[in-house]
């Protein structure tokens, strides 16, 4: 199944969670999308439930549905609990981490910066989105992008950067400390659907 490129905010109101993570999208229609859309939601089944939250986890990280598969298959040989370990690793993927790290505005943004060449890993030009960022790890822009104004502009804004990860902004360069607490990830997920999802 291809990426999805249409409206976020269509998909937000479709799934009644913010993909971006803002909470702008529901703000002012709290209700599905479409022309003829009734007042009330259907009550989904128990399957439909779990449907609808892996859709919503895939959505906001902005993954194929294979490349989402593969990577619950790679956290349920982890050990610990596979939903955490799942969420852990789509958290380390290094286009995620230049999104955490405030170097682009969306996570769209970030995984173009990464396809485009502009990002450095350990050092390193990456351009494959989906790297796993291990502990320890330095995520840079590189030295022909840094006076980018997309990039300029997002470090400027009033994002915050989570506790794992550490940024100087003045080289552009950010630190992925450690692995994130289930505390400091979206707490209106609920990663066990996911998990009943695929072991049913």
């Amino acid at each position: 199944m291809a990426r999805y490129t249409g409206p976020v905010w269509k998909k937000s109101r479709r799934l009644s969670f913010s993909v971006l993570e803002t909470g702008e999208e529901l703000k002012k229609r709290q209700y599905a999308p479409g022309q003829h859309v009734p007042t009330k939601r259907v009550k989904l089944s128990g399957y439909g439930t779990q449907l609808r939250e892996k859709q919503r986890v895939r959505n906001m990280y902005g993954v194929n549905e294979r490349q989402f598969y593969n990577t619950f298959a790679k956290a349920q040989k982890m050990e610990g609990m596979a939903g955490y370990n799942f969420l852990v690793l789509l958290e380390s993927r290094l286009d995620n981490v230049v999104y955490r790290m405030g170097f682009a505005p969306t996570r769209k943004a970030a995984r173009q910066l990464v396809n485009h060449g502009h990002i450095e890993l350990n050092g390193k030009k990456c351009d494959i989105p989906s790297a796993q960022v291990k502990p320890g790890s330095v995520v840079s822009v590189r030295e022909n992008a840094r006076n980018m104004k997309a990039i300029s502009e997002s470090l400027e804004s009033t994002y915050t950067a989570p506790a794992f990860v550490t940024v100087d902004k003045e080289a552009k360069k950010g630190t992925y400390v450690r692995i994130p607490e289930r505390s400091e990830l979206n707490q209106e997920i609920n990663e066990a659907l996911i998990v009943e999802f695929y072991n049913r």
